[in-house]
C-alpha cells in the first residue's frame, strides 16, 4: 500500500519533500509537518545508538529502526540501505526483509561495504560498475511487490571521480533497472548538481539531497526537473542542538523553570503517544462490557 502511495508520488507532477527520521516519534512529526515522505537515515539511527555512520549497526538494527517509523507513520518509507550490507546475497535478503516488513522502497550507494558518511575525509572507496549493477538487477528480480521502489544512490562526486563518472553510472543503473537515480554532492553549492541534471538524458527521475548545499530551493529543483529531495539529517541536527542547551541551562540555573516557555508540554507528548486515544479506547470499551450481562 504506501510502496504504491510511493509510486503515485513519483508519477504526480510535485517535487517529492521527504524528511530524515530516526525512530517513531521524529517520523510522526515529519508526517505532522506535511513531509511526502520519510528517510530512514542510516545516519539518523547510527547516532541515537552513540556509533559511526560506518556499517556499524546491521541490517537487522536498521530495519527494526525503519519498521517502528513505519508503524508510526501512514506515510511511505524510503529506506538508507547504505551499500546494500554486502554483496548481491545480501542484498536479496535485505529486499525481502524490507519488503515483507511493508517499507516502500529502499535505497543503496555505489560505495564498497563497509561504507563511511559521505561527508567524512577519507577514502571513499567506490564499487566497480558492473558490481553495483548486479547489485541492481538483484534487488529488482527480488522483489515482489511492482510498486516497490530501488534508487541507486551515485557516490562518483563525492569520491572526486568526476562528472563522466558519475553520468556513467547513472546510465548503468538505469539500464540496471534502478527506478530512481540519486546523485549526491558535498560542495557547498548545487553546481555539480546542476550540472549533472542538466548533462543526464535518461528518463529515471532524479534525487537529491541537499546537506551541503542548503540555499537550493523547491521551486529551483522544480525548475531543474529533480523529482525528489531529501532532508536527511535535520531532524536529528537540530534535536541535538536543542537538547545540549537545555541540559545546559538546567546546570547553570540549577531548576528547570527558565527552560519550559521553551519545552514541549506533557500534553503534546501525550498526544504525540497516542494517550488520549488509548484512553478513550479503554472508556469505550468499558462501557461495552458494562451492558453485556454477567453470566451466571
Amino acid at each position: 500500500m504506501k510502496a504504491k502511495k510511493l509510486r503515485e508520488l513519483f508519477r504526480s507532477n510535485k517535487v517529492i519533500r521527504v524528511m530524515g527520521a530516526h525512530n517513531g516519534l521524529s517520523a510522526k512529526l515529519a508526517e505532522q509537518a506535511g513531509f511526502d515522505a520519510i528517510w530512514a537515515s542510516g545516519f539518523e539511527i547510527s547516532a541515537t545508538y552513540a556509533v559511526p555512520d560506518a556499517n556499524i549497526l546491521t541490517m537487522t538494527e536498521n530495519l527494526q529502526a525503519a519498521v517502528i517509523m513505519n508503524t508510526a507513520t501512514s506515510i511511505p518509507v524510503i529506506c538508507d540501505c547504505d551499500s546494500g550490507y554486502g554483496n548481491v546475497n545480501n542484498v536479496i535478503r535485505m529486499v525481502k526483509e524490507y519488503e515483507r516488513n511493508g517499507l516502500a522502497g529502499i535505497c543503496i550507494e555505489d560505495k564498497q561495504f563497509p561504507k563511511l558518511n559521505s561527508f567524512v575525509n577519507g577514502s571513499q572507496k567506490l564499487t566497480p560498475i558492473h558490481e553495483f549493477v548486479g547489485k541492481i538487477r538483484a534487488a529488482k528480480d527480488t522483489q515482489e511487490d511492482p510498486d516497490f521502489v530501488v534508487i541507486a544512490r551515485i557516490e562518483a562526486l563525492i569520491a572526486e571521480q568526476g562528472m563522466e563518472e558519475a553520468l556513467e553510472r547513472a546510465y548503468a543503473y538505469e539500464a540496471a533497472g534502478a527506478d530512481a537515480i540519486l546523485i549526491h554532492s558535498k560542495k557547498k553549492e548545487p553546481d555539480e548538481i546542476i550540472e549533472f541534471v542538466e548533462s543526464f538524458k535518461g528518463s529515471v527521475p532524479i534525487v537529491v539531497v541537499p546537506t551541503t548545499y542548503p540555499k537550493i530551493t523547491v521551486k529551483e529543483m522544480e525548475n531543474l526537473g529533480i523529482k525528489m529531495v531529501i532532508y536527511a539529517n535535520h531532524g536529528l541536527r537540530s534535536a541535538i542542538k536543542a537538547m545540549q542547551k537545555t541540559f545546559a541551562q538546567i546546570l547553570i540555573d540549577g531548576n528547570t523553570l527558565g527552560i519550559e516557555p521553551n519545552i514541549s508540554t506533557m500534553q503534546e507528548v501525550f498526544e504525540l503517544q497516542g494517550m488520549f486515544e488509548m484512553r478513550r479506547l479503554e472508556n469505550m470499551y468499558k462501557a461495552i462490557d458494562l451492558m453485556v450481562p454477567l453470566r451466571k
